[in-house]
């Protein structure tokens, strides 16, 4: 008979104690232990499962020196949104989790990409949906496949069994956390099994060089539910984020072992599914029929694409003691460190002013060169004068109010052309770089905010 043992782990971090804490000494965090049963059992064999699976019969050592260092062999989906964010494509044998809001479209894009890859066979493993909901879905995307298969099932030695009949070459888990391990005893989405189900899955992809998604759910707090443990165990994290409100949605990249992770996916949600945006600064800019003070567009980068996005600045007159300073998409204390740079080089009266700031589509943005559209943005509402809107910006803002140069210009150049732009305005320590080339856009080299403000007013 196998003994039963029960352990405390902590929800946030998965940290494991034999009796009850207050605190957890992994995370620090206060009441997070949680009692879960776990079979330590003889019943659990670990066995070479997956070696006739994939006929790799190697021995387990190796010389650094034998080891062959080519590329790593990639299956190429037609959506090219997903293949950038994963560095080129789906790696054999990797493990890639997805995770996202409840409602924000996983299972709809997953499921597209799989019935895509008409040459790939495909097991579709789901312990949340039955086929016929899967059916349905599948008709309103209106894609078919003669090589994907559906599994509705939550014990993973029954996975498997099914896996070795069908030998997939690519599988799809939706969710995680619905997934139950037999040798674990604790409820379907508990730390201990989360755990081992994913362990189970990574031998399984490793061994197999078969490449699995996972996809998983988010806490309240906007984190990966289950332990921590479970990002560390993946190859590569994406989360896919975007507002309710919004038809958009971003794939990120969090963690990548194969590629960069500052890479961004744009889709649009459409009645027939996902939508990959390949030019997404046609939809971040607002199309305007007459000019409007406190907006200035922004050549920005994410990853190695450039984009162009509008920002919009509101400045009013504070009717309360204290002015408020609020924003959408952009950094709160970037914006007090603009005004402050604003207020003590150039002589505005921020102080008594209201100041708001919103990053048009709902897209947030992280990259220093949008300051210079930002502070053009603010000047223009504090002047109420329009900039005109044939003008880009691309620059960092220092404290001592002069505009620094930003990477990769002459990508960011090559957009803002490719839109029909007339100007764009950067750093004068920029135009070192750009040496000869002929751009067909106007770029106006400035060194200070001094300098931009007689420029544009």
């Amino acid at each position: 008979m196998s003994k039963t043992k029960s352990a405390f782990f902590c929800q946030s971090c998965g940290y494991e104690s034999a009796k009850w804490l207050g605190k957890c000494p992994g995370c620090n965090n206060w009441n997070t232990f949680v009692e879960e049963v776990i079979v330590k059992g003889s019943d659990k064999k670990e066995k070479d499962e997956w070696r006739d699976y994939s006929g790799l019969g190697k021995q387990k050592t190796i010389s650094i020196n034998d080891v062959s260092s080519a590329e790593e062999k990639r299956i190429l989906t037609t959506d090219a949104e997903l293949n950038r964010v994963l560095g080129g494509g789906i790696v054999l044998g990797s493990i890639v989790l997805v995770a996202g809001e409840p409602g924000i479209g996983k299972s709809t894009l997953f499921l597209q990409i799989g019935l895509q890859l008409k040459d790939v066979v495909t097991l579709y493993i789901s312990g949340e949906e039955s086929e016929q909901q899967i059916k349905m879905r599948a008709d309103r995307i209106g894609i078919g496949s003669d090589n994907f298969y559906i599994l509705t099932e939550t014990n993973t030695q029954t996975i498997f069994q099914e896996i070795k009949k069908l030998k997939p070459q690519l599988v799809i888990v939706d969710s995680i956390q619905t997934l139950q391990s037999p040798f674990v005893e604790s409820g379907a989405g508990s730390i201990s099994q989360i755990r081992e189900t994913a362990g189970e899955l990574q031998r399984f992809a490793k061994e197999s060089n078969t490449p699995v998604f996972l996809i998983g759910h988010i806490t309240k707090d906007g984190t990966i539910a289950g332990p921590k443990i479970l990002e560390h165990m993946v190859d590569t994290v994406l989360q896919f984020e975007g507002d309710q409100h919004y038809a958009y949605r971003i794939l990120r990249t969090l963690k990548n072992r194969f590629g960069s992770t500052s890479e961004l996916g744009i889709y649009e949600m459409t009645g027939t599914g996902m939508r990959a945006v390949n030019n997404p600064s046609e939809l971040l800019i607002t199309q305007k029929e007459e000019q409007l003070s406190g907006i200035a567009i922004a050549a920005t980068m994410e990853g190695m694409r450039p984009l162009l996005i509008e920002g919009q600045a509101l400045v009013t007159q504070s009717v309360y003691g204290t002015p408020q300073r609020t924003v959408s998409g952009f950094d709160l204390r970037r914006l007090q460190l603009l005004l402050a740079v604003l207020e003590k080089r150039g002589g505005f009266h921020f102080g008594v002013k209201d100041v708001f700031i919103n990053i048009a589509g709902g897209i947030k943005v992280e990259d220093p060169s949008i300051d210079l559209a930002i502070v053009s943005a603010l000047l223009s509402s504090y002047e109420d004068t329009p900039i005109n809107q044939h003008y880009c910006f691309a620059g960092e803002v220092g404290l001592s109010g002069e505009i620094r140069a930003v990477n990769r210009i002459e990508q960011r150049i090559a957009e803002a052309e490719k839109l029909g732009f007339e100007r764009i305005i950067v750093s004068k320590y920029n135009s070192k770089s750009l040496g000869k080339q002929k751009f067909n856009i106007e770029v106006v080299p400035l060194g200070k905010v001094e300098e931009l403000y007689q420029y544009l007013f």
